[in-house]
């Protein structure tokens, strides 16, 4: 691989990571313990069997978790803490063989990139959320999944897109970020007035 395999390989499974980590770490696991995939040394872990079975049950919990409306919002604001982190030191693991400065470039670009992937996957799913109907949120779900194993064979195959694909991506996350903002105050304000009614609901039946 040249270097601009490793940057794509890197910020690729970053990105997928920030969508979904464990399909990500499981789907690298098994196509490089298969041989269909030849991952950088440092990535060679993700191939041991205890590795690929605990991300593959961890995908599973996932799968469900995340197509159940509410649910799903809830797992991705409790991973915000676990998506980004691992995505920044998969694409410092993915980087190559090169210098502890460019692993720790890598790793900070590699946070950045998942945390973008990861903040436009959420605040979709707060505006799907809005919808009563599940459906849509099952096919959100599932072409998400579906992204992030496309993301990887990319990553792979065709560096120039993956890294192209990567810039348009980030590039909208930060054009994102004011209107995630705003969503994330409506909702705030849609429960306070929740309590409000349910507070005033009491108040009247205390005072009858």
């Amino acid at each position: 691989m040249d270097t601009v395999q490793y940057i794509a390989l890197a910020m690729g499974v970053a990105w997928a990571s920030g969508v979904n980590l464990y399909a990500t770490v499981a789907v690298l696991g098994i196509l490089g313990a298969t041989g269909h995939m030849t991952l950088p040394g440092e990535l060679i872990i993700l191939t041991k069997p205890e590795v690929i079975a605990v991300a593959s049950f961890l995908y599973f919990v996932e799968f469900f978790a995340d197509k159940t409306p509410v649910v799903d919002s809830t797992w991705d604001a409790f991973h915000t803490f676990i998506r980004i982190p691992a995505g920044a030191v998969l694409a410092a693991q993915a980087v190559g063989p090169v210098s502890e400065e460019a692993k720790f470039i890598a790793f900070l670009l590699g946070g950045a990139v998942a945390a973008s992937s990861h903040m436009t996957k959420s605040v979709g799913r707060l505006a799907i959320n809005t919808s009563p109907e599940p459906f849509t949120n099952w096919a959100a779900s599932i072409g998400e999944d579906i992204a992030a194993v496309i993301a990887l064979w990319v990553a792979f195959n065709h560096p120039y897109v993956m890294l192209g694909f990567v810039i348009v991506s980030f590039a909208f996350a930060l054009w994102l970020t004011p209107k995630l903002w705003r969503v994330f105050k409506t909702m705030l304000g849609r429960v306070a007035s929740l309590f409000r009614s349910g507070a005033a609901v009491d108040g009247g039946g205390n005072g009858g």
